[in-house]
């Protein structure tokens, strides 16, 4: 008699979590919250205002702006989990009606990945065996979505509100220390521009110098054209 051994199937590497709620708000708050203090205070240094009204306009900027964020980022999150779980129940009542009609669509649906039309079908009908299962394999397939791993609301905005908060202090740092010139705030921005950007592109396994560069460029872009508005605005003013 020949012996079999079986072994577990070997992992030759992991897969970071690309679903969850968190990254792309947190990503897109640090970015929003860095540029846009940056330009709103930028705008307020080209019209010849003074320090503390420099620090009071980024404070007002970042509170604001975090708040904004949080808000949009819970109603949009919200909103769209709110709108899956509507469909999906949809999908588990279509299950219920008639549930031969739905096995005979996801059948239909493996046939046109590849299986043959025996294999799709039993692949189907064991599927559909399990109530519990059916309707999420539904929900995966046909709506693009893991009703186990919706992203949440809380987590989205709570994301964004201290991400856009830590981007908007970095070109205000500064002003809050009492410097009153623009050359430690624009070498803090720099380099918060270039690192995040930089963090961006690593994450996304991506030249983490062209994106820090690119995300200096357009930060600094933004903010040259801000200071230019204030500094004509200002002078038109006084």
């Amino acid at each position: 008699m020949t012996s079999v051994s079986v072994h577990a199937a070997e992992v030759h590497h992991n897969h970071r979590d690309v679903t969850g709620g968190w990254l792309r708000p947190a990503v897109f708050g640090v970015m929003d919250g860095l540029v846009s203090n940056a330009s709103l205070i930028a705008g307020v240094v080209g019209s010849g205002a003074s320090t503390p009204a420099v620090a009071i306009t980024g404070l007002a900027g970042l509170a604001a702006g975090a708040f904004s964020m949080a808000t949009g980022e819970y109603t949009s999150v919200r909103s769209q989990t709110e709108m899956t779980l509507a469909e999906i129940a949809v999908e588990r009542r279509e299950i219920a009606r008639n549930p031969e009609a739905e096995e005979r669509e996801l059948a239909l649906l493996y046939e046109s990945r590849g299986l043959t039309p025996e294999l799709a079908g039993e692949v189907a009908r064991q599927l559909h065996a399990h109530d519990d299962v059916a309707w999420r394999v539904h929900a995966r397939e046909e709506l693009g979505v893991d009703p186990d791993d919706l992203p949440s609301p809380w987590v989205a905005a709570g994301s964004s509100f201290l991400a856009f908060a830590l981007g908007a202090l970095i070109p205000l740092l500064p002003f809050l220390l009492g410097f009153g010139s623009v050359v430690a705030a624009a070498a803090l921005t720099a380099a918060g521009l270039f690192g995040t950007g930089a963090l961006v592109a690593r994450l996304t396994r991506r030249s983490s110098v062209f994106g820090g560069a690119r995300q200096l460029l357009l930060g600094a872009a933004a903010a040259a054209v801000t200071y230019g508005i204030g500094h004509l605005v200002g002078t038109v003013i006084s």
